[in-house]
């Protein structure tokens, strides 16, 4: 299973950006990073600094605090989210457990669940295209729920099924076409073609 420490040489840099980016709206200080790290002080503060030198994180004082949060204008915000997404939480539930949730062509998560934005009614979080077991797929999806406090749509269908909807312009598929996404398994380019 690939990690994020495969490609970042410190470990406490890979913690504190899958830190970062599990919660990207979230905003952090030194101590509580330390926590949630469960690293020497120095070192989350020699990290923090090598991170705002390279622009990846921004810092703003309130009262005595001096609090961290990822900026999403770095050039690769968008990979290392994705990265983040696929190595932590639901995507990497998904991923470990695919051959226990049947044959699964392409699954994703939208950017926006992704990034912890606001939903609208109506809009899907996870989609798994393929023969899925669904009992399994409700469980993966209710432990999160779980753990996280926070309501998950997922919407699953079979390769048939998509491409029919596809080849008609539903609006469902439609919709979730013009979204970005952030796939988990399966290639974006092979599933739209």
């Amino acid at each position: 299973m690939a990690k994020l420490t495969d490609f970042m040489v410190s470990r406490v840099r890979a913690k504190l950006i899958k830190i970062f980016l599990s919660s990207p709206k979230e905003m952090y200080y030194v101590r509580e990073l330390t926590r949630k790290t469960k690293e020497e002080i120095n070192a989350v503060r020699r990290e923090l600094a090598h991170l705002a030198e390279k622009g990846m994180v921004k810092s703003e004082a309130r009262g005595n605090r001096l609090y961290y949060q990822f900026r999403d204008s770095y050039p690769f915000y968008p990979e290392l989210l994705a990265i983040v997404a696929k190595t932590t939480s639901l995507g990497k539930e998904i991923i470990n457990n695919r051959s226990k949730l049947g044959f699964i062509k392409f699954a994703f998560l939208s950017s926006k669940f992704v990034r912890g934005g606001k939903k609208t009614a109506g809009e899907v979080d996870l989609v798994i295209i393929g023969k899925v077991i669904m009992p399994q797929v409700a469980l993966i999806v209710k432990e999160y729920e779980t753990a996280n406090e926070a309501e998950v749509n997922y919407s699953c269908m079979t390769e048939d099924e998509f491409s029919y909807r596809l080849s008609r312009k539903d609006p469902f598929i439609t919709n979730l076409l013009t979204q970005p996404r952030i796939m988990l398994i399966g290639d974006d380019v092979d599933m739209v073609n």
